[in-house]
């Protein structure tokens, strides 16, 4: 090799090493990808969680308008709102305002970040006005302040998760509850303590359920129109609202049907005796001091919290008192127990037993 030739291949040397070491320190600087989110687990009731609809699936019809300005109507309701008010996105809409007096900030209005999500999200919003909530989420109304209070303690400690990572939701009040005052959460237990809850949840046995799709965290009734109809029911509770429009409206006043397999609350009424949930939560289930109501409440609410602390996703001082009885539950079992303690009767107020 002549020098002239040395030369040449030294420089492209020097200019491939230099290539090279820009190439990887791209790669150090570039952010390590996402990881993938855990995927759910093996047998989990999807019925009771409603995941998410996949990725890049169309949206499911709505009864609401797309149009912000378009005004809406439920009926009984003389007040009417627009689509954009039922977005939620400063002030929780609210069909009835005069049945929530002195609802407190932290239920009624949204404390926002700067990078246009929330602090905190208005618990009203998910939870309604009244904290009846949705089967996606937790019927608030009616809690011991006490046992809120350490729910919140136990979503900011890491306690209280959901054994399907899919479910936002639980994110979110993770986040909520680590970004509010203890004044914020005080004030919104003691709001929703002292509101009690009716009977909103119709339970029938039957073989069949209707036939449903996600929508909004819940399982929409399919319209007849749609191909929809009654299916067989298996092995699940098929929790549904009454009416369409009225459940995406998020109106307080609007009931929900839970069709259940055939013999579920004769069969739910011998386990609850069986694994003695009266001796904390009262002989029909309408609660015991600090221990919550579980009478009236959603059926998949119930499941899906038996079936999170049989995972272990739930913990904290209540959660464990339940470790043993959940251990020995099987996913039938939650379903049973789950059906007969919502076709049970609330009890009549339950501000008289808000432990404080």
């Amino acid at each position: 090799m002549t020098r002239t030739q040395s030369a040449v291949v030294a420089v492209v040397l020097v200019a491939l090493w230099g290539l090279g070491g820009s190439v990887v320190a791209q790669q150090q600087a570039a952010p390590a990808p996402a990881a993938a989110p855990a995927p759910p687990p093996v047998h989990l009731p999807e019925w009771a969680y409603t995941p998410p609809n996949p990725p890049g699936a169309p949206p499911p019809p709505s009864s609401l308008p797309t149009d912000d300005t378009a005004v809406i109507r439920i009926p009984g309701v003389e007040r009417t709102l627009t689509r954009g008010q039922l977005r939620g996105l400063k002030e929780i809409p609210d069909w009835r305002p005069e049945e929530h007096v002195g609802a407190p900030d932290v239920v009624r209005f949204n404390r926002p970040a700067a990078d246009a999500t929330y602090l905190v999200r208005a618990c009203g919003f998910c939870h309604l006005a009244d904290g009846g909530g949705r089967p996606e989420n937790a019927s608030v109304n009616g809690l011991p302040v006490a046992y809120f209070l350490q729910q919140m303690e136990d979503f900011k400690s890491g306690a209280r998760d959901s054994a399907d990572p899919r479910k936002n939701n639980t994110n979110l009040m993770i986040t909520y509850a680590k970004n509010a005052t203890p004044e914020e959460l005080r004030a919104a237990a003691e709001y929703f303590a002292a509101k009690p809850y009716g009977k909103r949840i119709k339970v029938i046995e039957s073989r069949t359920a209707p036939k449903v799709r996600l929508q909004g965290g819940m399982h929409m009734p399919v319209p007849a129109a749609e191909g929809g109809g009654m299916e067989p029911i298996g092995e699940q509770i098929v929790e549904v609202p009454d009416d369409h429009l009225r459940a995406e409206a998020r109106d307080t006043h609007m009931g929900y049907t839970a069709y259940v397999p055939v013999g579920s609350i004769n069969r739910g009424k011998m386990l609850a005796a069986t694994y003695q949930c009266t001796t904390c939560h009262g002989a029909s289930l309408e609660g015991l001091g600090p221990v919550p109501p579980l009478a009236g409440r959603s059926p998949s609410y119930t499941t899906r919290q038996l079936y999170d602390m049989k995972l272990g996703a739930r913990k904290g001082p209540w959660a464990e008192l339940m470790t043993p009885i959940v251990a020995k539950m099987s996913l039938t079992d939650m379903m049973n127990v789950s059906a007969y303690a919502a076709s049970l009767n609330p009890p009549a107020a339950t501000t008289t037993r808000a432990a404080r």
